[in-house]
């Protein structure tokens, strides 16, 4: 690994929650099974948030003790890949699981709903500044993750709030900044020729954010980025 991707390439978290559902297996790669399931992590509010997971099958001895209703601590990235959905490209997230602890080592850690995220990269599309009906301040951005291996990125939808949206909204696109936060879910209905539908969309909702001085990564690296992006990469 570069220094460049040391500096930009940082994506770690921490999720401690419920499991919703069965591990369904999703694919194969590099002679492994890889499966999904979905954790609930509590927030402070009594809300919860319903986040997927991916997992390959050498973190666990047997999947089936992924059952629904056990509590597990689980680390690693969030994640995303592009999907065809009705002939469009679609920005799909997920949190991909490095390391799994069963309930019983989690309850004895004393562990629960831990919901916790930090990213590091560069913000490839010009915030969106807004209002709530309340007044609320909120700021959109999307940051391109460098990941440590692979040689690519991830693309990451976050929200900044009130103060932190005020700054960013005059941060400009090639902006390399580090985030703090938690990975919500949020439902919402989509309306297709079919009629609506119930969606859900995954994004960073950020306690802090700042900009990092100096980075030191290429233009070329932060143009491939933009260009990924505006082909829906």
């Amino acid at each position: 690994m570069n220094t460049n991707e040391q500096i930009l390439g940082s994506n770690v978290g921490q999720l401690v929650g419920r499991i919703v559902s069965s591990p369904v297996k999703s694919h194969e790669a590099f002679n492994e099974n890889f499966y999904e399931f979905i954790l609930e992590v509590k927030r402070l509010s009594g809300n919860s948030d319903q986040i997927p997971v991916s997992f390959g099958d050498h973190l666990i001895k047997d999947v089936n003790d992924l059952e629904i209703g056990k509590t597990i601590a689980v680390s690693g990235e969030f994640r995303s890949f592009n999907k065809l959905v009705d002939g469009r490209s679609k920005l799909m997230l997920y949190f991909f699981a490095k390391n799994i602890l069963s309930e019983d080592i989690t309850k004895a850690m004393n562990f629960e709903n831990e919901n916790h995220l930090k990213l590091k990269g560069y913000i490839c599309k010009q915030p969106v500044f807004r209002e709530t009906p309340f007044g609320r301040q909120i700021c959109d951005l999307l940051l391109a993750v460098n990941r440590q291996t692979f040689n690519r990125s991830d693309y990451i939808p976050c929200l900044a709030w009130g103060r932190n949206a005020y700054f960013v909204k005059q941060w400009g696109v090639g902006t390399c900044v580090e985030v703090e936060g938690r990975i919500q879910s949020r439902a919402y209905k989509k309306k297709t020729e079919l009629g609506e539908e119930d969606r859900v969309a995954y994004e960073v909702s950020c306690n802090t954010i700042s900009v990092v001085e100096n980075p030191g990564n290429s233009v070329n690296t932060l143009n491939s980025h933009i260009q990924e992006q505006e082909a829906g990469c």
